[in-house]
């Protein structure tokens, strides 16, 4: 009698500390339903490196960061395997020296893989790995400069964050991505064609923000 007290009272414990969510492994075959998806929104910063030179004056290349509003999507392929992919523009200064060639907004959408260690957990943190393809629209000039060009490209990304998990469906969540990135900037002077060739754009993007899932 005793034994069977002591169970119960260790059971309804444990259920008061634990998540409802049902593991993915009952689901079967069931690849649509709505427990392997999870949205998130977040705000971030993107902080780019920008390092080159541009071919003519030799002067050094920088691109300005941003913050951004992001939004993405992760499915899960199993309780701890799961694909994210994120969505946000941001809109950059590109200057080489003290000059002012322009900006460019960026579209870098990315793809990642990602294993979460704890996802039954409050706290669950993961780690990810993928491709990121970056690309660049909408350039306006710089004072004294014209048809700045900025042209996009893949690069890897590589990424670490966590949710923390405040009831079934709502918790807050941070990430960090790095993109390892080469983009080629070309823009004139009058009738002078300058161009920054190979530019290491290398963004970091730190966001925080909300997790949903269903």
């Amino acid at each position: 009698m005793i034994k069977t007290a002591l169970s119960l009272a260790l059971m309804s414990t444990a259920s008061l500390c634990a998540f409802s969510t049902p593991s993915l492994a009952q689901d079967g075959t069931d690849w649509l339903a709505k427990e392997r998806f999870q949205i998130r929104a977040r705000a971030i910063g993107v902080f780019a490196d920008g390092e080159g030179r541009e071919s003519v004056t030799g002067l050094k290349t920088d691109v300005g960061d941003a913050i951004t509003p992001e939004f993405d999507i992760t499915y899960f392929f199993t309780d701890n395997v799961a694909a994210e992919l994120i969505a946000a523009t941001a809109q950059h200064e590109v200057s080489a020296g003290t000059n002012d060639l322009g900006e460019t907004w960026i579209l870098p959408p990315t793809l990642t893989l990602q294993y979460h260690f704890t996802p039954d957990n409050k706290f669950s943190p993961y780690v990810g790995a993928g491709l990121n393809y970056s690309y660049f629209y909408g350039e306006d000039d710089g004072t004294g400069f014209n048809d700045l060009d900025v042209h996009g490209g893949f690069g890897y990304a590589v990424q670490a964050g966590f949710d923390y998990w405040l009831n079934d469906h709502w918790g807050i969540n941070f990430d960090a991505k790095y993109i390892d990135l080469e983009i080629d900037a070309k823009v004139n002077l009058g009738t002078t064609a300058l161009s920054a060739g190979d530019v290491d754009l290398n963004p970091w993007i730190i966001g925080g923000g909300v997790s949903y899932r269903f």
